[in-house]
């Protein structure tokens, strides 16, 4: 049995994260974000800015009553909060505006399957910057998770440009700024000068920042903002924003517990979770194929963190044959 905090923490994560990618996709679907092509092409990037800045606000209150809230803000000028606002802008706002572009280009199944891989390029870059080691028992879960997450988008997606060149750029910028933001929040939180919840608020505020200073400026979205505010939709999105911050605590927990790439394999496990969540509560519908993928998605998760004893087919095999002796 899994025996380390951290491994729930994890898990628990996933779960939350599913709980806000369904959500998230119940208001962009609303009336509000499809009323055009240029609302629908930038509803991600809104919703995305709203989200943070409301998670903001939701850590601040939280921080506040820690009695951290004054503590956290001297943490920006200190070198690991430096590093954490490096991997915010990688994570945030430069990872999901390169998702979104990458949505456009090659259309979302493509963009979600190929974009799962940013596990394995954290994995590696873990083991140089942080000396972050895995068995080979740990690498096939990694692996087993990567690859059904894979062929669970791919297997529903086609292409919906022609521009997919550009399209695939995109998807390596993103692959390329969530697998580096869970390192270099590692490496940030490694001494312990910046604590996990800490390193949150650091985050979002520089993501609800970014987004709200460079990046809806630039793609003329402040139209879509004002509107999703005084919009009925405003509070489900603080709902959904509580909900995403509780799997961003539990994440960064993780991260700090059992490392960036162990934290990574049990955070995709969202995937797995959304599907069963959907079917459970919502009725989506759920093939064999999708149920299967979940498993297996979940499974390689497990066997990602699992620990030298756990798991173990010798130990496995010793333990039957002690039983029959």
């Amino acid at each position: 049995m899994l025996k380390n905090k951290g491994v729930y923490l994890g898990l628990l994560s996933g779960l939350l994260w599913a709980v806000d990618t369904i959500l998230i996709g119940m208001v962009l679907s609303s009336a509000l974000f499809l009323s055009s092509e240029q609302v629908i092409f930038l509803a991600p990037l809104v919703s995305t800015f709203l989200h943070d800045f409301l998670s903001t606000l939701w850590m601040m209150v939280f921080m506040l009553f820690r009695g951290e809230l004054k503590t956290t803000f001297s943490k920006l000028k200190t070198r690991s909060g430096r590093w954490v606002i490096l991997g915010a802008l990688l994570g945030g706002p430069i990872g999901m505006t390169c998702y979104v572009l990458a949505v456009k280009y090659i259309g979302a199944s493509y963009t979600a399957s190929f974009s799962a891989i940013y596990p394995a390029v954290g994995a590696f870059m873990a083991f140089l910057l942080l000396k972050d080691k895995l068995r080979l028992k740990n690498w096939i879960g990694l692996f087993i998770s990567i690859l059904f997450i894979f062929l669970l988008g791919y297997s529903s997606g086609e292409f919906t440009s022609d521009n997919y060149i550009i399209g695939f750029l995109f998807v390596l910028g993103a692959i390329f700024g969530w697998g580096m933001e869970c390192v270099i929040l590692a490496y940030g939180m490694k001494d312990d000068e910046i604590s996990p919840e800490q390193s949150l608020q650091v985050r979002q505020l520089v993501s609800a920042v970014t987004y709200g200073v460079i990046i809806l400026p630039f793609m003329n979205a402040y139209p879509l903002v004002g509107t999703a505010l005084m919009s009925k939709e405003i509070l489900f999105i603080a709902v959904i924003a509580l909900a995403g911050t509780g799997s961003y605590l539990f994440y960064y927990s993780a991260i700090y517990r059992i490392g960036p790439t162990r934290a990574m394999a049990l955070n995709i496990s969202y995937s797995a979770w959304a599907i069963i969540l959907s079917a459970v509560f919502l009725g989506a519908p759920l093939t064999l194929k999708m149920f299967l993928f979940s498993i297996m998605i979940l499974v390689g998760s497990v066997l990602t963190v699992a620990g030298p004893d756990e798991f173990s087919l010798k130990k496995l095999l010793s333990s039957k044959m002690r039983r029959t002796a």
